[in-house]
């Protein structure tokens, strides 16, 4: 006897062996038992979701005569009366299927049409079902408004179509419309486990996961797949003859790939791909293998309890190894990795080669990790030629020293110029090296008071270059510093002892040194002050105000030993910069932070564990409120007071006094910056 596709033998007969598609199935049953009917249904969906199924097994409920002949409209077609094995086997005279595709023209839909004038012959109602009924010519819709609005009492009509946008408005507007969904891989997964149950094919777990995500969504398409695995594996489903079959990457390949970009493992990325190219394996297939474990990995990274749910299920085997992996990976990487996937897979057709286009996607995702990009470091979206530095050196060098902040700048000495870093441009990497020895020269009179502030205001930092915007809402530049990598020990004192301890400290360190070590920050305005014009002739004095606490200086060298030890980066560098020391005891450190955003619980648990491996609190807890004192402010304020310093030389220079008195010469607000 001839064999019956799985497709077809398996085809639903009732609206209860539909699977994937229960709102549409509750929908018509409820309306099939009140007998609340509409003349027009509308069917729409990708292939192999189940339009026509529904199609048939509506005509079956409306025109069911029962097992003894005496049934009326139900929604559980009995399947064994005249009319339910006529619709089943397509010879029911009064259910027409219309191929819309290859009868498209107004002929063909008049002549369907014609025959609406004639009741039932056998069944209940006539049912017209015209599938594919977007690639109608607007002839053949406008021919069939009239009807399709208002059709006699007996006669219903169904449409079904893979593309509702292109099917007149004024068709949908008379229908009772239904969005048949792609079906979930494990849906489908549920139902070829008891298809091939009831076949008698043995079969392994993982191959039918791989023909179930395979037929993304189509059931039809899934059974197609089984068959021809079937005939592959000689009567059984083996993981190793389907994934041949489909052509589809080893996990293995990927998990190991997963695992050595987490590592930062360029050998080992570079060897898995050559291995990929060797065995003949798809490059479109790797990177989509890819995006599927690493879109887990983000949920897991999210919702770590599905890890242990996932664990306890033991259904799926890779489990363990997506949930290993997610530990190995920081969630921002992981978003990051994800996006690169993506749009590698566009990139492989513009490739001359496309396992070229699969290593430099794979470089690519190795060389963003923010261990090798300065920009990342510092969480920004752009990447420059820039190198990280060794911090090495300075350690070694810096270890016999005390651990203490260096001292500010002797009076007498001039700022440091350096040049300032481009504005659009990522924040440089933090070096150790020794800064270049300034060039002696006299300094004007406010110069001399920037370097000795007064107790109650910020020291200046000369070393650090800046870049003062054009208004407070533009990017701001980040400064080149040089660190200390010497651990700095805080015992907890009273704020009057912090205060008197540091005169002496910083003459043990001697004057030439700057009492803080500035630490690059994107100075990030308020939202309301983006809008505000700047002052005329005057630095960004708004974002640099602040009001110095005893508090703040114990917290603006605490975050200064974690920056330069780089404990922190990204978003937990920027929760520092940004939060101020409210209070703190031996163990538990209170910070304030103004932006809710800033508060994230990775961030906090980050920040936590940096600052009791370095000797600080071992708890820490973030409020939300105003900010006085936090080392982004004090940064800010030592910007704008180099800024306020370059404009006063500048106006005060005799050769400038000249050209503005005798030649009406002007200084053009905003090209004035520290050097």
């Amino acid at each position: 006897m001839s064999y019956l596709v799985l497709a077809r033998k398996y085809r639903p007969k009732t609206f209860s062996e539909m699977v994937g598609q229960e709102h549409v199935v509750q929908a018509l049953s409820n309306a099939l038992t009140q007998q609340r009917l509409h003349h027009a249904y509308l069917f729409t969906g990708t292939r192999g979701v189940g339009k026509t199924t529904v199609s048939r097994i509506l005509a079956k409920s409306l025109n069911c005569q029962g097992p003894d002949g005496q049934g009326g409209i139900t929604a559980t077609p009995c399947g064994v009366c005249q009319a339910c094995r006529d619709i089943d086997s397509g010879r029911f005279v009064d259910y027409t299927e219309l191929d819309a595709a290859s009868n498209r023209g107004v002929d063909e839909v008049q002549g369907l049409l014609e025959q609406a004038v004639y009741k039932p012959v056998q069944g209940r109602f006539k049912v017209f079902m015209i599938d594919e009924v977007h690639m109608l010519t607007n002839t053949a819709f406008n021919a069939m408004l009239k009807t399709l609005e208002e059709p006699p009492e007996y006669l219903k009509f169904v449409l079904a179509t893979t593309d509702p946008q292109k099917v007149p408005v004024t068709v949908l507007s008379r229908c009772l419309q239904f969005n048949l969904r792609p079906m979930a891989p494990e849906t489908v997964l549920d139902h070829l486990t008891r298809v091939l149950e009831q076949e008698n094919v043995p079969a392994d777990p993982q191959a039918l996961r791989l023909l179930s995500r395979a037929a993304r969504g189509s059931m039809r398409d899934a059974l197609s797949l089984t068959d021809q695995a079937i005939a592959f594996g000689s009567g059984q489903l083996q993981e190793a003859g389907v994934r041949q079959m489909l052509g589809s990457v080893d996990r293995s390949y990927v998990f190991g790939l997963i695992d050595a970009l987490a590592q930062g493992d360029g050998r080992t990325v570079v060897e898995t791909a050559d291995a990929l190219r060797l065995n003949g394996l798809s490059a479109a297939s790797t990177l989509e293998e890819m995006s599927t474990v690493l879109q887990r990995m983000a949920v897991i990274q999210a919702v770590p309890q599905r890890a242990a749910e996932a664990a306890a299920d033991g259904s799926d085997p890779e489990a363990a190894e997506i949930a290993r992996l997610a530990g190995l990976m920081p969630a921002d990487e992981t978003q990051l990795l994800y996006s690169i996937c993506l749009h590698g897979r566009t990139e492989l057709g513009l490739a001359p080669d496309e396992y070229a286009a699969l290593t430099m996607a794979l470089l690519r995702l190795l060389a963003f990790k923010p261990a090798h990009s300065a920009a990342a470091e510092t969480g920004s979206p752009e990447k420059k030629t820039l190198k990280p530095a060794d911090p090495a050196p300075a350690r070694a060098a810096a270890g016999s020293a005390p651990p203490v902040r260096p001292a500010a700048p002797a009076a007498a000495e001039p700022p440091v110029a350096r040049e300032p870093a481009p504005v659009a441009a990522a924040a440089p990497p933090l070096r150790s090296s020794p800064a270049p020895a300034p060039a002696p020269a006299p300094a004007p009179q406010p110069a001399e008071a920037a370097a000795e502030p007064p107790e109650a205001d910020v020291a200046v930092l000369p070393e650090a270059g800046a870049d003062d915007g054009p208004a407070p809402g533009h990017p701001a530049a980040f400064s080149e510093v040089e660190y200390e990598s010497a651990p700095v020990q805080l015992p907890v004192r009273s704020p009057e002892d912090f205060r008197q301890n540091r005169p002496a400290a910083r003459q043990q360190r001697g004057h030439d040194a700057p009492e803080f070590v500035a630490i690059p920050v994107r100075e990030a305005p308020e939202p309301g002050a983006r809008l505000q014009p700047l002052p005329a002739g005057g630095p960004r004095a708004a974002s640099a105000r602040y009001t110095r606490t005893d508090e703040g200086d114990v917290w603006y060298a605490t975050v200064q030993q974690l920056v330069a030890a780089e404990a922190i980066t990204a978003l937990v560098r920027e929760l520092a910069l940004q939060s101020q020391l409210v209070a703190r005891d031996a163990g538990h450190w209170l910070l304030r932070v103004e932006r809710e955003s800033l508060n994230q619980p990775t961030a906090r648990e980050r920040l936590r564990a940096a600052l009791e491996a370095h000797g600080h609190a071992t708890q820490i807890s973030v409020e939300l409120g105003v900010v006085i004192d936090s080392p982004a402010r004090r940064n800010a304020h030592a910007a704008a007071e180099r800024q306020r310093v370059a404009q006063e030389i500048v106006e005060n220079d005799p050769y400038v006094q000249t050209l503005m008195r005798d030649f009406g010469a002007k200084i053009v607000p905003g090209s004035i910056k520290p050097v």
